[in-house]
């Protein structure tokens, strides 16, 4: 058996029917939805056209949220359906970015991850989906697609259909009949402020904060607290009237080439799902493994003596930024308390429980090092200093991976990601250490050993980025993150954050060196680090996905 869903877009009428019935079956939060109506309108009054998509969970047969997912909450039944189970998701949002099709939410009361299940109770029990059984077209046709006598199978071999980003190649199981890419594909109209009944473009959040917001702007006298309808700004004349021309004009404006499509309704928007937590756990782990890296690099060729408060040094500050690249991790959960999970119920195609289980070998290795070198036991502890150096590499760089199975971001499925990754361990363990010659004192061989590793790093990482930004990107998603970050609303942080103080200052100080400077240096590089993860991993999230 394999379960899927027809949409006919010949049928449809708008009338949220659907949404009404799955929020109703399932008792969905107000500000998410697992199943909506996306309105378009195309032409210019009165030669205009209304397209009505029903959005859903796409129950893909390659599902990436089932892949990325660290402990099995969603999974993919016999019958094709992808289903959830929220007693083990621990909210990391992994599921939500690897997405293409922004079929899921954080629900706002349980904290965990949620969207259309196909209404797998009722399935179970005989019964078709609640939105098939409430559409008053019969524009919604559910069943078994391997099965020839079925309506959705009959369908499907004399329609013609669509479906939604199959260049993805997650062969989604939701088709629709005479589908409009204007209205199917994402980046063919963008959001505004100026939608159908409300005011979307501000978003909901992962916690329905939209919704809080509106609460919170209730006159004082309403002690309920409940959400007033005059609160919400009215915009239904926008698009009413004779307005169709300055909808053209505003989508010419976007530079939209869409035959004029403009967006009127849509899922209110989830906003920034990774924010500084991800950042900050992506700058901590490179400077843990970038001090061990970098002092096993000296050892390896020989480039400097290391003394034993180098390697204490290492391990010391390997031990303390590992831990706080555990507290960041857990910190962004939205259910921290169930963080466990990743180690003790692993789904191991994720590069989430692989990263886990990377940080706590590594954290293991750094104390078996310490341990070593206390007790004066060389051999161990140089056989120890090589194995965690592979760990050391596998943990600067498995974000890269984690990135690579969030499908829903273009942008992330750089094949540079890793080396950029790798590039700003070498970074921050060289300024660190930078940092600390101020403290503990070091010899001219290990000052001219970290010049040159900053030197070297440096210039990698520039050009790195440039092949990142500059090279030909194969998706209309991935070019405009990257004009984002070059031209669009990150241009002063890129190219004042990351190039100059991150990268080119450094560069001066590093070549003028000596003491404060070369620290002051230090200092820069991981400030410079920290911008540019911070735009890598937030930019892409500006893109959306519906």
């Amino acid at each position: 058996m394999n379960y899927g869903f027809v949409i006919d877009n010949r049928k449809c009428i708008g009338c949220h029917a659907c949404t009404v019935a799955c929020k109703s079956e399932h008792d969905v939060p107000v500000g998410v939805n697992r199943t909506w109506v996306k309105q378009t309108e195309k032409g210019t009054f009165p030669d205009t056209r209304r397209l009505f998509s029903v959005l859903r969970c796409n129950h893909c047969e390659d599902a990436p949220c089932v892949t990325i997912c660290p402990v099995e909450a969603l999974y993919t039944r016999e019958d094709g359906i992808v289903d959830f189970n929220n007693n083990r998701c621990i909210g990391c949002k992994s599921c939500m970015q690897a997405c293409p099709y922004d079929a899921l939410y954080i629900d706002p009361e349980t904290q965990t991850a949620a969207k259309c299940n196909y209404c797998a109770p009722r399935i179970d029990v005989g019964l078709e989906p609640a939105c098939v059984n409430v559409c008053p077209e019969h524009a919604i046709i559910s069943g078994d697609m391997e099965n020839p006598d079925t309506e959705i199978a009959q369908l499907l071999s004399r329609e013609q259909v669509t479906v939604r980003k199959p260049e993805k190649s997650t062969k989604p199981n939701v088709y629709y009949i005479d589908g409009d890419l204007s209205s199917l594909n994402p980046s063919a109209t963008e959001r505004s402020d100026r939608y159908f009944w409300n005011s979307q473009s501000s978003g909901v959040g992962h916690y329905a904060k939209f919704v809080e917001g509106l609460a919170k702007k209730n006159d004082p006298a309403n002690p309920s607290g409940d959400v007033q309808i005059n609160t919400i700004k009215s915009t239904t004349t926008t698009y009413a009237g004779n307005t169709g021309q300055s909808c053209a004009a505003e989508t010419e404006k976007n530079g939209l080439n869409t035959n004029d499509a403009r967006r009127i309704y849509d899922t209110p928007d989830k906003g920034i799902l990774w924010g500084w937590e991800v950042s900050g756990y992506v700058l901590t782990k490179a400077i843990s493994a970038g001090v061990l890296l970098v002092a096993f690099l000296a050892i390896l060729f020989n480039f400097s003596e290391v003394s034993e408060t180098t390697i204490w040094v290492s391990v010391i500050a390997g031990l303390v930024f590992l831990g706080a690249t555990g507290v960041l991790l857990v910190m962004d959960l939205d259910q921290p308390k169930r963080f466990l999970y990743v180690i003790l119920r692993p789904q191991w195609k994720s590069w989430l429980v692989r990263g886990g289980y990377s940080i706590s070998i590594y954290g293991l290795l750094l104390s078996l090092l310490g341990v070593f070198t206390f007790f004066e036991m060389k051999e161990a502890a140089m056989v120890t200093m090589w194995v965690s150096a592979a760990v050391a590499i596998m943990v600067a760089i498995y974000t890269a991976f984690l990135f690579a199975q969030a499908k829903g971001r273009d942008f992330w499925q750089s094949p540079t990601l890793a080396i950029h990754m790798l590039v700003h361990s070498f970074m921050a363990g060289a300024a660190f250490f930078s940092i600390t010659n101020m403290l503990f004192g070091s010899s001219a061989d290990w000052d001219q050993f970290l010049s040159y590793v900053l030197y070297i790093a440096i210039g990698i990482n520039l050009f790195v980025l440039i092949i990142e930004l500059t090279m030909t990107h194969p998706t209309e998603d991935s070019k405009r993150v990257a004009h984002m970050i070059t031209g669009g609303r990150y241009k002063n942080s890129f190219w004042f954050g990351t190039v100059l103080i991150g990268n080119v200052i450094p560069l001066v100080l590093v070549f003028i060196g000596g003491g404060w400077i070369t620290a002051l240096a230090g200092i820069l590089v991981i400030i410079g680090i920290y911008i540019t993860e911070k735009i890598w991993i937030e930019a892409p999230q500006r893109i959306q996905l519906t």
